[in-house]
């Protein structure tokens, strides 16, 4: 059992860290520095210490059916409104 915790919070980490980059770049590539926050703000959901103030504060935490809903809006807001992919190309091209 103890492994399994383990890797869970191993997969939290770097969806976490996954999803404030995809923010990070949102941020700095293109108009909307808005939507990157947003993102970066939703992404902190999936790090284990935020999960356990979040659940230290309301009592509750939250599951991994919302958690895993949050992250398939992130990754359909990215890719699909939010141009991820041409975006990077952008900030690729001003290195």
């Amino acid at each position: 059992m103890k492994n399994s915790s383990k890797f869970g919070t191993t997969v939290h980490w770097v969806i976490g860290i996954v999803f404030t980059l995809i923010g990070l770049v949102n941020v700095f590539s293109g108009n909307d520095p808005v939507f990157g926050g947003f993102i970066i703000l939703l992404s902190l959901v999936y790090y284990p210490p935020i999960q356990a103030f979040i659940h230290r504060l309301t009592g509750f935490g939250i599951n991994n059916l919302i958690k895993t809903l949050l992250g398939l809006f992130i990754l359909w807001a990215s890719l699909g409104v939010g141009e991820l992919m041409s975006k990077m190309e952008q900030l690729l091209q001003s290195i």
